[in-house]
């Protein structure tokens, strides 16, 4: 898994990007981006081995917050696999008068 930008300003923008080698058992991708005072997630079905091996995420209008970012493959008995990164959101910079 991979996520850019890891440090920005908000409102940021997220990108997840989730390889998966293909295999028969893989059924769901779920992507979660959580911090103490937001929450996203985003999930899509795999097609076992005629899945495409690059799964891209975009989060957006994220606001300021360090963020715990987890992929997670599902299979038909449960979690196959699972990556994390952290994200830091800034807040936006404001013009002065």
């Amino acid at each position: 898994m991979q996520l850019f930008p890891a440090v920005a300003r908000e409102p940021a923008v997220l990108t997840i990007r989730v390889t998966v080698e293909a295999a028969d058992e893989n059924r769901v991708l779920q992507v979660v981006a959580e911090s103490s005072t937001f929450y996203r997630s985003s999930e899509v079905q795999i097609d076992g081995k005629r899945a495409a091996a690059l799964n891209v995420f975009e989060f957006r209008n994220v606001p300021t917050g360090l963020y715990n970012v987890t992929s997670v493959l599902i299979g038909p008995h449960g979690q196959r696999a699972s990556a994390s990164r952290v994200a830091r959101i800034e807040p936006a910079v404001r013009a002065r008068p």
